[in-house]
């Protein structure tokens, strides 16, 4: 009686035995770099999403600090030319290349929304030398136009009124100190 079950030496079939493990560890090395690749997308998604999730977060924190200032422009600052305490100059400051003020922000008020620190300043919107002799030409300014249908005859025209401009910037430090800047002009008067 003769084996038939095992392959003798020399047979075809014996010398194939190794090839099939090969071919399996060839495509399963294949699939394992393919979950790897997989993985590291989804990833990279999760982190994309979780970078705008804290981008929003910064602008609606940095909505607190541009009510709070302009409420303190509006209530705190009654001598235009004088600087306040950190947060306001009467004139522009100079600016690096993308226009944030060179200002310590660190010295800046504080607010603290949730994770998100807020630091404020105010410039006024004027050049030349203070005090501000002739606002319409020195002054960023905001003219108002006046409704011409209720004028009387024979009455002179009144010029309109102005109103000051304010540059206003914003920094927003968050979780992993990622930070946000955010500028606006503010009006007065």
């Amino acid at each position: 009686m003769t084996n038939t079950l095992r392959p003798r030496a020399g047979d075809p079939a014996c010398s194939q035995r190794g090839v099939t493990m090969l071919v399996v560890l060839i495509l399963l090395s294949v699939t394992l770099l393919g979950g790897l690749a997989f993985a590291r997308l989804t990833e990279v998604g999760t982190l994309a999403s979780g970078n705008t999730a804290y981008r929003e977060a910064s602008i609606q924190a940095s909505e607190v600090g541009l009510n709070t200032v302009f409420q303190r422009i509006r209530d705190d600052i009654v001598d235009e030319e004088a600087g306040l305490a950190g947060w306001y100059w009467p004139s522009p400051q100079a600016a690096d290349a993308q226009g944030i003020p060179a200002v310590d922000f660190d010295a800046a008020p504080e607010i603290v929304v949730g994770a998100y620190s807020v630091r404020y300043i105010a410039e006024r919107m004027c050049e030349g030398a203070m005090p501000v002799t002739e606002p319409l030409r020195q002054c960023l300014v905001k003219q108002i136009p006046q409704d011409t249908k209720s004028r009387s005859a024979g009455k002179e025209e009144l010029d309109p009124p102005n109103s000051r401009q304010f540059r206003v910037t914003i920094r927003v430090t968050g979780p992993k100190d990622t930070r946000t800047w955010v500028q606006s002009l503010i009006t007065k008067g």
